[in-house]
Protein backbone atom coordinates (compact mmCIF):
# COMPACT_ATOMS: atom_id res chain seq x y z
CA UNK A 1 0.00 0.00 0.00
CA UNK A 2 1.34 3.43 -0.95
CA UNK A 3 2.01 5.87 1.84
CA UNK A 4 -0.25 8.89 1.55
CA UNK A 5 1.17 12.30 2.50
CA UNK A 6 -0.55 15.38 3.88
CA UNK A 7 0.71 17.27 0.85
CA UNK A 8 -1.21 14.92 -1.46
CA UNK A 9 -4.38 15.39 0.57
CA UNK A 10 -4.02 19.18 0.62
CA UNK A 11 -3.45 19.21 -3.16
CA UNK A 12 -6.65 17.20 -3.66
CA UNK A 13 -8.54 19.55 -1.34
CA UNK A 14 -7.46 22.50 -3.45
CA UNK A 15 -9.95 21.20 -6.02
CA UNK A 16 -12.81 21.80 -3.56
CA UNK A 17 -14.45 25.22 -3.64
CA UNK A 18 -17.01 27.07 -1.56
CA UNK A 19 -19.67 27.65 -4.26
CA UNK A 20 -20.17 31.24 -3.11
CA UNK A 21 -16.46 32.18 -3.13
CA UNK A 22 -14.13 31.56 -6.10
CA UNK A 23 -11.29 30.31 -3.87
CA UNK A 24 -10.53 26.73 -2.83
CA UNK A 25 -11.13 25.62 0.77
CA UNK A 26 -7.40 25.24 1.51
CA UNK A 27 -6.55 28.80 0.48
CA UNK A 28 -9.63 30.07 2.31
CA UNK A 29 -8.15 28.62 5.49
CA UNK A 30 -11.10 26.30 6.09
CA UNK A 31 -8.96 23.19 6.64
CA UNK A 32 -7.68 23.20 10.21
CA UNK A 33 -6.04 19.78 10.33
CA UNK A 34 -5.38 16.64 8.30
CA UNK A 35 -4.31 13.45 10.06
CA UNK A 36 -3.29 10.26 8.30
CA UNK A 37 -3.68 7.19 10.48
CA UNK A 38 -3.33 3.43 10.06
CA UNK A 39 -3.91 2.08 6.59
CA UNK A 40 -4.13 5.57 5.06
CA UNK A 41 -7.32 6.61 6.84
CA UNK A 42 -7.71 10.40 6.54
CA UNK A 43 -9.25 12.48 9.36
CA UNK A 44 -9.86 16.14 8.55
CA UNK A 45 -11.00 18.98 10.76
CA UNK A 46 -12.46 21.94 8.95
CA UNK A 47 -14.70 24.92 9.40
CA UNK A 48 -16.76 27.15 7.16
CA UNK A 49 -16.90 30.90 6.77
CA UNK A 50 -20.12 31.14 8.83
CA UNK A 51 -22.03 28.71 11.06
CA UNK A 52 -25.18 29.41 9.04
CA UNK A 53 -23.59 28.33 5.76
CA UNK A 54 -26.27 26.49 3.82
CA UNK A 55 -23.62 24.62 1.85
CA UNK A 56 -21.89 23.16 4.94
CA UNK A 57 -22.89 19.56 4.27
CA UNK A 58 -22.14 19.75 0.55
CA UNK A 59 -18.69 21.28 1.09
CA UNK A 60 -17.78 18.73 3.77
CA UNK A 61 -18.93 15.87 1.52
CA UNK A 62 -16.93 17.23 -1.39
CA UNK A 63 -13.84 17.55 0.84
CA UNK A 64 -14.29 13.91 1.86
CA UNK A 65 -14.57 12.82 -1.78
CA UNK A 66 -11.51 14.83 -2.82
CA UNK A 67 -9.45 13.25 -0.03
CA UNK A 68 -10.73 9.79 -0.99
CA UNK A 69 -9.60 10.43 -4.57
CA UNK A 70 -5.92 10.42 -3.52
CA UNK A 71 -4.35 7.11 -4.59
CA UNK A 72 -3.89 4.82 -1.61
CA UNK A 73 -6.44 6.49 0.66
CA UNK A 74 -8.65 3.86 2.27
CA UNK A 75 -11.32 6.27 3.54
CA UNK A 76 -11.74 9.86 4.72
CA UNK A 77 -13.71 11.48 7.50
CA UNK A 78 -14.54 15.15 8.00
CA UNK A 79 -15.39 16.88 11.26
CA UNK A 80 -16.79 20.41 10.94
CA UNK A 81 -15.98 22.64 13.91
CA UNK A 82 -16.87 26.22 14.77
CA UNK A 83 -14.16 26.82 17.36
CA UNK A 84 -11.92 28.53 16.61
CA UNK A 85 -14.16 30.57 14.36
CA UNK A 86 -12.97 31.26 10.83
CA UNK A 87 -11.72 34.74 10.02
CA UNK A 88 -10.17 36.32 6.90
CA UNK A 89 -6.73 36.23 8.55
CA UNK A 90 -6.69 32.45 7.91
CA UNK A 91 -6.68 32.92 4.13
CA UNK A 92 -3.55 32.50 2.05
CA UNK A 93 -2.01 35.66 0.57
CA UNK A 94 -3.17 34.44 -2.87
CA UNK A 95 -6.77 34.12 -1.69
CA UNK A 96 -6.70 37.59 -0.12
CA UNK A 97 -5.35 39.07 -3.34
CA UNK A 98 -7.97 37.30 -5.44
CA UNK A 99 -10.75 38.60 -3.19
CA UNK A 100 -9.27 42.09 -2.88
CA UNK A 101 -8.63 41.87 0.86
CA UNK A 102 -5.82 44.12 2.02
CA UNK A 103 -3.95 43.54 5.22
Amino acid sequence: MDTVTKEQVYEALKECYDPEIPVNIVDLGLIYDVKIEDQNMIYMTMTLTTPGCGMARAIALEAKEKARSVPGVKDAFVTVVWDPPWNPGLMSPEAKAKLGINE
